[in-house]
């Protein structure tokens, strides 16, 4: 009777003791510290994305070419080479969770005339946007690109580059980068800002978070 309490106290220990791990790896220096850490790529969500100032656009059409912009980005990695900005020996991609909420977006809630809507998220919505997603199998740290604005008018987008540690969904690192839109079509002219907000971060960005994260 005596070991009981004796073995629940060992097992209470253990269970700290995993939880401090799950906590270190939190750390947002983890993210810079190697080469090799692991980081998969979610993709681009659109879920709160507003296209603003394009009058003659059709949501229905727009929430379409959500898809075709996730599958550019991981299509052609050498224009979109996050291994490249992220400084890591690779990236792995898992673009099916966005795929499939790009084609449940609100299409009465995509088209805006309000210049405002392209800088209107909080942390609160960062952080409910990752908190949406089921991230699967996967573990170590995730990226996921938060579409907040297209501004046809602006010529740019407005994206929340977003790290965050998948078992616990908690961000560790995010900030509001934009990029400028150009090319012939849709997709190529909003998927070209992605393009530019990855240039950004290969150029400066990323040597700018190191610094103030290690």
């Amino acid at each position: 009777m005596k070991q009981i309490p004796k073995l629940a106290w060992f097992l209470s220990l253990f269970v700290l003791f995993l939880n401090a791990g799950s906590v270190t790896a939190q750390k947002v220096k983890d993210i810079f510290n190697s080469s090799e850490t692991p980081i998969t790529y979610f993709g681009v969500d659109f879920s709160e994305a507003r296209l603003i100032g394009d009058a003659g656009a059709d949501a229905m059409a727009v929430r379409n070419y959500f898809s075709s912009i996730n599958q550019v980005v991981v299509n052609e990695p050498k224009k979109y080479d996050l291994s490249k900005a992220f400084q890591k020996s690779s990236v792995a991609t898992d673009i099916n969770a966005v795929l499939e909420k790009s084609g449940k977006v609100n299409t009465e809630k995509i088209l805006s005339s309000n210049s405002a809507d392209a800088s209107r998220f909080s942390k609160a919505t960062v952080d409910g946007v990752i908190k949406g997603y089921s991230y699967g199998n996967h573990k170590g740290v995730g990226l996921l690109f938060i579409m907040e604005g297209m501004n046809k008018t602006a010529q740019e987008a407005s994206i929340y580059v977003t790290f965050f540690d998948i078992a616990s969904k908690k961000v560790l690192l995010t900030e509001r980068l934009t990029g400028k839109a150009g090319g012939f079509g849709f997709r190529n002219y909003w998927a070209s800002s992605i393009a530019k907000v990855l240039n950004t971060i290969q150029k400066s960005k990323y040597k700018e978070w190191k610094s103030n994260n290690s």
